[in-house]
């Protein structure tokens, strides 16, 4: 499958979310660069709206349809993250929003996605399909279904991150982010390198989690057990059939970090940055202070995805469990 994104849909997606969704803080740490051997920039998409860069997407989907589109309504299916995000940007547009979440979502993510005005609607993701389960209602109901990661304009959206971290810091070696359907790491892939084309770009994975990385080295999309992590973001089963051919082409490498590493960079954030980081968004952190990424690499460029932490997880990591 050839890729499905390119460098001008990250400008258009640039323009569509401009003086809606928040630039969001680039942050260092001395006590990081340190640990990690190298320069460090976070791209604090913790403090986006609704907590994570979800919503650069959504809203860059949602506002693109049709008047009809918008007034049926629109549905998604995800763990937390993306259904927060689709019911804000549905919320801001006046478009009715219907959420898919599996039953064991994090309770802080299910509370917000109600707040946002969304109804949600819950499936069992170790005995069902979440897609097919929201095809299903997108189909009974007339609805518009708003992938987490699988389309253009959500790839797209989550770019802009990386292009907004390149314009304030250029001159970076390398951009990494946390891997889950692969939107995030297409959008910053194709983001990073249309800006600066000799940038190396990694995805990070949960060891327990790693299908894109089996993926790229079988040359082919793999599937992989229902996964079990921490990092509740980024237990997919199968790379985006959209975006998997986009990280073929611009990604150097996937590398995973075990369940410990998320734990102590979780710690890291909390008690040496002052940041609420949620487990998926510690990833790439953990990548970087458990240095698995090349040694060469000077200057590096880290998505920090969310901060929706589930307040249990969060109590755990404040008491050094």
């Amino acid at each position: 499958m050839q890729p499905t994104l390119n460098f001008q849909e990250i400008l258009s997606a640039e323009k569509q979310l401009a003086g809606v969704s928040h630039q969001t803080p680039v942050l260092t740490s001395r006590t990081l660069n340190q640990r990690a051997g190298c320069e460090v920039w976070l791209k604090c998409e913790n403090l986006q709206r609704m907590g994570a860069f979800k919503f650069r997407g959504a809203y860059n989907r949602i506002s693109r349809l049709t008047e009809e589109q918008k007034r049926r309504g629109v549905i998604a299916f995800s763990s937390g993250n993306h259904a927060q995000a689709t019911a804000l940007a549905a919320g801001l547009l006046g478009v009715p929003a219907v959420l898919c979440m599996p039953m064991d979502a994090p309770g802080v993510k299910v509370d917000a996605t109600r707040e946002y005005g969304a109804e949600v609607i819950f499936y069992d993701r170790f005995k069902e399909d979440r897609e097919e389960v929201a095809t299903r209602t997108a189909t009974d109901r007339s609805l518009t279904l708003i992938p987490p990661y699988d389309h253009p304009h959500i790839m797209a959206g989550a770019g802009t991150a990386a292009l907004e971290l390149l314009r304030e810091v250029p001159d970076l070696d390398s951009v990494i982010a946390p891997v889950g359907g692969g939107g995030l790491l297409s959008g910053t892939s194709v983001a990073a390198k249309g800006v600066r084309p000799q940038i190396c770009v990694f995805g990070v994975e949960p060891e327990t989690a790693d299908d894109t990385r089996r993926s790229l080295q079988a040359g082919k999309r793999i599937a992989i057990p229902a996964p079990h992590t921490l990092a509740d973001g980024l237990r997919v089963t199968i790379p985006g059939e959209a975006t998997f051919p986009v990280i073929q082409q611009h990604a150097e490498k996937i590398v995973t970090v075990s369940e410990r590493e998320i734990r102590a960079a979780l710690r890291f954030a909390l008690f040496r940055m002052k940041l609420v980081v949620e487990p998926s968004g510690a990833v790439p952190l953990a990548a970087l202070l458990f240095r698995r990424l090349p040694r060469n690499l000077r200057r590096i460029g880290v998505i920090i995805s969310g901060g929706n932490i589930d307040p249990s997880v969060l109590a755990e990591i404040s008491q050094g469990e």
